[in-house]
């Protein structure tokens, strides 16, 4: 497993979809994960320390797990098939492990208000992370990936090659 943060959270202008950039935490490898409108605000509003009246969703199972008396130990981005991520969260109840399978966004969302680690799992930035060139500030992708996997990889396709990579540059400079 590699640790990765949250880098940001993106508008895509080709469809106005959500997505959540992850980004290697020793390393200029990303990970961007297509999220819901309301997954994305769930975890910019933690993120930017916004204050609300009222739980979000997020909340209420942050509030549920330690009810339960469990703890959330960290989540981690485990596969990825057919355009679609998987995830699991990583809890502790009476001193034995548990995983519970999620969405993405939601084990992201739980992660920031639970201050736990993020992880992906190797296999899934083999297939769909993106390592900048240091100079040129281009995704790195020869060799990474053969085309038959770039087919199946689609719904990012687009989005990557109309990705603004030098505001990553830019903003971690």
């Amino acid at each position: 497993m590699v640790e990765m943060t949250i880098d940001s959270i993106r508008v895509s202008l080709m469809n106005y979809q959500r997505v959540v950039i992850l980004k290697e935490k020793f390393s200029n490898r990303y990970l961007p994960i297509w999220i819901g409108p309301a997954e994305a605000d769930a975890i910019a509003v933690k993120l930017q320390n916004v204050e609300l009246a009222r739980p979000l969703t997020h909340d209420l199972l942050q509030s549920v797990i330690a009810s339960l008396g469990a703890t959330p130990e960290y989540v981690v981005v485990n596969d990825l098939q057919k355009d679609t991520f998987y995830a699991k969260l990583a809890l502790k109840l009476n001193g034995e492990d548990i995983e519970v399978d999620s969405r993405p966004s939601d084990a992201l969302a739980l992660a920031v208000r639970a201050d736990v680690p993020i992880y992906a799992e190797e296999a899934v930035l083999a297939k769909a992370g993106i390592t900048l060139d240091e100079d040129t500030g281009k995704p790195v992708t020869e060799g990474k990936v053969d085309d038959r996997e770039m087919e199946g990889l689609s719904a990012f396709k687009d989005f990557i090659s109309n990705l603004d990579l030098e505001d990553f540059k830019r903003r971690k400079s």
